[in-house]
């Protein structure tokens, strides 16, 4: 599993996690996330922004 990090705000969506209060539970993987899917926190950047940390 791997973690994704938003180059403005930080954000890391952790495919071990998910990110629940989006909809994707623990264990979602970044392919399954949609491609049109903005960061959480900042909604700055999209899914193609972010970068892999792990």
């Amino acid at each position: 599993m791997a973690a994704y990090q938003c180059p403005v705000c930080d954000y890391v969506y952790d495919e071990l996690k998910g990110a629940p209060r989006e909809g994707f539970p623990a264990g979602t993987a970044w392919d399954s996330v949609p491609d049109d899917w903005c960061c959480p926190d900042c909604g700055v950047r999209e899914k193609i922004d972010f970068e892999r940390t792990a």
